[in-house]
């Protein structure tokens, strides 16, 4: 057995350099270090050696000083000796202190990964710093925010700041998720957006469609083989989800169908890329300026405050026109609307409504949904079914049925909704691998690209050539299908179709109520499709 123990060896050298015969008395130098002693495990205990070397003079035996001592010194081996001693001194503490800092660096690094308080800590930071990035930075509305949140967790993960694995993950997919779908949902009074959207609602049920049918298309040419057996599926589903109602819907189909993080992060990854792409295309075949007549949705004869997504836009109109638009923010605050992509969020400097009763109050019936969602799943549904299409079900019905209620929760829930869903992100991205992400990535873009084109296709063929729709409506039906309520009224501002803003907002919400269904019902379909 070999240990490292503390030594000492002193070396007893004479003065004056290398006149070592000159009668003078020796002087003591003292060279103190770390030096690695082998201890035989046997009985015998070997005593530590002090070496000794003394400058001695006999004149009248006539002896060198080497006789006397257990090392021999000549007048040319002074210095090449110490150099040596010190060399190997200097090497042996060197490595005995990086033994030492990385034994003590593992030994944090094992507390620290079983400590869930240190993990829910970073999880959250996480989350904060991805949605402020995105609301404050122009590479983090290029990114957004969950592509931002799962890439810092993705990176903290590879470098061991966090684990891959951590009960707080399970606990996030487990109980937050399903909070945050009804949170997000508040706002999803059907009659309203029946009554207030117009064609806009028959162009969004075509963009809904057009997303089925090409995901129907692409799996078959791109059937995902590199994301493992089982998993091309299920990604082509939450795809389909997010691209008919948004990033919650990717959420609950990932969750529901037991997506892997590394698939999850590499999904959103590519997914982000082709949807920045995308909208930049939209934008410029759209072109500014009011819609004519003919295209206006229903007119709407009261005051509506809309709190959902990104913005709370007050608008009153009466007859067809508006009889006072709110003020119109410069160019800066509609590009930031325009590309802050996490489609649900609280904007800063509006006037809140965020109370402590309003926070206990969405919370205890976000709660109160799960609840009876999930007993309502056990009992109707085959047992492992997700309650989460069921909760989203019940949210729908509940928010129609008393629609002020809710709407007075709404935004709360929105501010609720996104913390929770920003937890989901850092948690699927602490859980991925950076190679299996960049490995399934291009896969993945490929997918989403074909998946998008023939999606707009299809749209622009049946709501041109069949219903004869409007090319605006079109263009914000797509944008809601594959962005959300933000992205479509944000689009909907910055291209001055102000009646359609609020139309536009309610269409996204309806998404949110419908993709998780809709995508889900597309698995067995995809199962059964032949692919190469």
């Amino acid at each position: 057995m070999v240990l490292l123990l503390f030594s000492q060896q002193r070396i007893y050298l004479p003065e004056g350099g290398g006149n070592y015969y000159g009668g003078q008395r020796g002087a003591v130098v003292v060279v103190q270090a770390l030096i690695p002693v082998s201890i035989s495990t046997s009985s015998r205990r070997p005593s530590s050696k002090m070496i000794h070397s003394r400058h001695r003079y006999n004149s009248n035996n006539n002896k060198s000083p080497a006789s006397s001592s257990s090392v021999s010194f000549s007048p040319y081996s002074n210095r090449h000796i110490m150099t040596t001693t010190t060399t190997h001194l200097q090497s042996s503490y060197s490595t005995a202190a990086t033994i030492a800092t990385a034994t003590t660096f593992a030994g944090l690094k094992t507390i620290l990964h079983s400590n869930v308080g240190y993990v829910l800590t970073l999880i959250l930071w996480i989350s904060t710093f991805g949605t402020s990035l995105e609301r404050r930075t122009m590479i983090g509305k290029a990114l957004s925010a969950p592509l931002a949140t799962m890439a810092i967790a993705l990176i903290f993960a590879n470098i061991g700041i966090i684990p891959f694995h951590s009960p707080i993950y399970t606990i996030v997919n487990r109980f937050f998720v399903p909070l945050a779908i009804p949170l997000l949902l508040f706002d999803s009074d059907l009659k309203r957006v029946i009554k207030d959207t117009g064609t806009l609602l028959t162009a969004f049920g075509v963009g809904a469609f057009a997303t089925v049918v090409a995901t129907i298309i692409t799996f078959p040419i791109i059937p995902l083989k590199s994301l493992g057996g089982d998993v091309g599926w299920r990604v082509a589903c939450a795809l389909a989800a997010r691209h008919i109602g948004g990033a919650i819907n990717f959420v609950a189909v990932a969750e529901t169908l037991n997506i892997g993080g590394d698939a999850v992060a590499a999904a959103i990854a590519a997914d982000n890329v082709v949807v920045a792409l995308y909208f930049a295309f939209l934008f410029s075949i759209a072109k500014a300026g009011e819609e004519d007549d003919t295209s206006t949705p229903n007119t709407i004869t009261e005051t509506t405050t809309v709190t959902a997504t990104a913005t709370v836009t007050e608008t009153t109109i009466t007859g067809a026109t508006n009889t006072e638009e709110k003020a119109k923010d410069d160019d800066d605050d509609d590009e930031t609307q325009q590309f802050t992509i996490s489609e649900v969020a609280v904007e800063d400097g509006k006037p809140s409504s965020i109370t402590l009763p309003t926070l206990a109050i969405s919370l205890s019936v976000a709660s109160s949904l799960v609840t009876a969602g999930s007993f309502l799943t056990k009992v109707l549904l085959p047992a492992g079914t997700s309650s989460l299409p069921l909760i989203s079900t019940l949210t729908v019905i509940a928010a129609t049925a008393f629609p002020k209620f809710f709407a007075g929760l709404s935004e709360t829930g929105t501010a609720l909704g996104v913390i929770f869903v920003q937890m989901f992100f850092a948690c699927s991205g602490a859980a991925g691998s950076i190679r299996m992400v960049l490995e399934k990535a291009p896969s993945l873009f490929a997918f989403s690209a074909l998946q998008i084109g023939i999606h707009f296709a299809t749209l622009m063929t049946i709501g041109r050539g069949i219903f004869k729709l409007p090319k605006r409506e079109l263009y914000l039906a797509s944008n809601a299908n594959v962005g959300g309520p933000t992205t479509a009224a944000a689009m909907a501002q910055a291209k001055e179709w102000k009646k359609l803003v609020l139309p536009a907002l309610l269409i996204g919400i309806l998404g949110y109520s419908t993709a998780t269904a809709l995508a889900l019902g597309l698995g067995p379909i995809l199962l059964r499709l032949p692919t190469r």
